[in-house]
């Protein structure tokens, strides 16, 4: 299995992962919101809120697992929240496998984009407007000001609240009607912003958007070209569902956009980069994909057209053209060896060739000096499982997984080595953490105890670890069923 399709199958699955000793260390708890006396939401509260929601969103949403993309996303999201006002905690940037324009934030910091909002971006300045839009609306705690002022909060249920924003951050087009039918959500629930929440949202993003270096004229093109959409079709960008656009909201932009002078950037290759592998893998089929960049490349007059080139590659590659692919990143790699996106590339063009071993030897070079880098290690432990080295494969996961206990591929992908090594117990407690972070602690429990069926006697005290996780899972079935 090469990494690419390892990816789509969890992407399928619609499953992120966690640490069985992260779920046994961080339980978590339900905020009590079920009271008229409550006058506010406090932190850690809203933080809780906004880890339920995000475990009720794993399991229901096609969350797009890609460490080359995650990388990316997260490094522009802190980049932007470091250069925000009023930041509580730390921000959660994350993938929706959708063609929609659209982006959300909710309780906690998390903020989920959809592949189909870069892909519709002309340049990075647009995509970072969006994002720095949404930060605002969680260091502004718009959410949370909704509970606030809350006439009667004794009918306000969690359940409720993850009703209301499943339907809408998912979709919001046909989430609406669903929410509007109950008087509670409607008024709590969705993300369909205030107007003077969507001002202020727009302009402390754009605020947030020219201290991080953008150009912040972007945030008012952006918008127009989002409205010249809503002109000339019936159904307009899933974003504006949620964010409604009126004219003087508009308006509003383009006079506050004018506060800033524009600035003359450099294209981000990085960005293009993140754009091509979003329209190969996620825009398109993969044989439309290789039209379009063919097309593309064809009539294009830039000199730097890495990019395009890149696109091309990935669509070839995840057609089994392994030596079409291989030239063109050969030669994108003799310029930039370092370069991630095409390691990522090269790696999967290796392993489908059926030369784990050589990809191996690669990335052996490249993790020693990047030991902390995800897409190297992924990449390497994924090469090294292809070549059934299992126990460097362990190894380099078992201290990744120091760092990143909840990273979802890095477990799975654990999962795998412990299969292959036939460690039953390791299996089954690592595909309960698999299970635990979309809330199916009951399944989670079973593993926990055929994990605990495959551990031997003079193992005490990782029988004694497995029994109190299974109690830990089992308390957090009673804590996820009171919603």
């Amino acid at each position: 299995m090469t990494f690419n399709t390892l990816l789509r199958y969890i992407i399928g699955a619609g499953l992120l992962i966690s640490s069985c000793q992260a779920a046994a260390q961080s339980p978590f708890k339900l905020p009590d919101l079920g009271t008229s006396a409550l006058q506010a939401l406090p932190i850690e509260k809203e933080q809780a809120l906004g880890n339920v929601m995000m475990m009720q969103i794993r399991s229901g949403s096609p969350l797009l697992q890609d460490p080359v993309l995650d990388e990316y996303l997260t490094s522009l999201g802190n980049r932007l929240v470091a250069n925000a006002n009023d930041v509580r905690f730390p921000f959660t940037f994350f993938w929706i496998n959708n063609p929609a324009i659209n982006a959300f934030a909710f309780y906690g910091g998390h903020v989920g984009v959809h592949s189909g909002l870069i892909a519709q971006s002309d340049n990075e300045s647009q995509f970072a407007s969006v994002l720095g839009h949404e930060i605002a609306h969680v260091t502004q705690r718009h959410l949370a000001r909704r509970i606030q002022k809350a006439q009667d909060n004794s009918a306000l249920t969690i359940a409720g609240m993850i009703a209301g924003v499943l339907a809408t951050v998912v979709a919001p087009d046909a989430g609406m009607a669903i929410i509007a039918a109950n008087s509670t959500q409607a008024a709590l629930s969705q993300l369909t912003h205030s107007r003077k929440a969507e001002q202020e949202a727009d302009r402390f993003g754009m605020q947030t958007l020219h201290a991080a270096g953008f150009d912040a004229t972007q945030s008012a093109e952006f918008l127009s070209k989002l409205a010249a959409q809503t002109r000339f079709k019936n159904k307009p960008p899933v974003f504006l569902l949620t964010h409604p656009l009126p004219d003087s909201r508009i308006s509003d932009v383009r006079l506050r956009a004018q506060q800033y002078s524009p600035v003359r950037l450099m294209e981000s290759t990085k960005f293009q980069l993140a754009k091509s592998r979003v329209l190969a893998r996620n825009q398109y089929k993969s044989e439309d994909a290789q039209a379009f960049f063919e097309r593309e490349l064809k009539h294009s007059s830039k000199l730097d057209n890495r990019a395009l080139q890149y696109g091309l590659a990935l669509s070839l590659l995840d057609q089994d053209k392994y030596l079409l692919a291989e030239n063109i990143i050969l030669k994108l790699l003799s310029n930039e060896p370092d370069n991630l996106f095409y390691l990522d590339a090269y790696t999967d063009i290796l392993i489908g060739q059926e030369k784990a071993a050589e990809a191996v030897k690669l990335l052996q070079e490249k993790h020693e000096f990047r030991p902390n880098n995800q897409v190297i290690t992924l990449n390497f432990a994924n090469a090294a499982i292809e070549a059934k080295q299992y126990n460097k494969a362990a190894q380099l996961l078992k201290i990744f997984l120091l760092d990143k206990p909840e990273h979802s591929l890095a477990i799975d992908l654990l999962s795998k080595v412990y299969k292959e090594q036939d460690n039953k117990s390791a299996y089954h407690e690592t595909k309960a953490s698999l299970l635990a972070q979309y809330g199916a602690y009951i399944q989670a429990a079973d593993e926990i105890q055929r994990a605990l069926n495959n551990v031997k006697k003079q193992e005490t005290v990782k029988a004694s670890r497995l029994k109190a996780l299974l109690s830990q899972y089992r308390q957090m079935q009673k804590e996820l069923a009171k919603l």
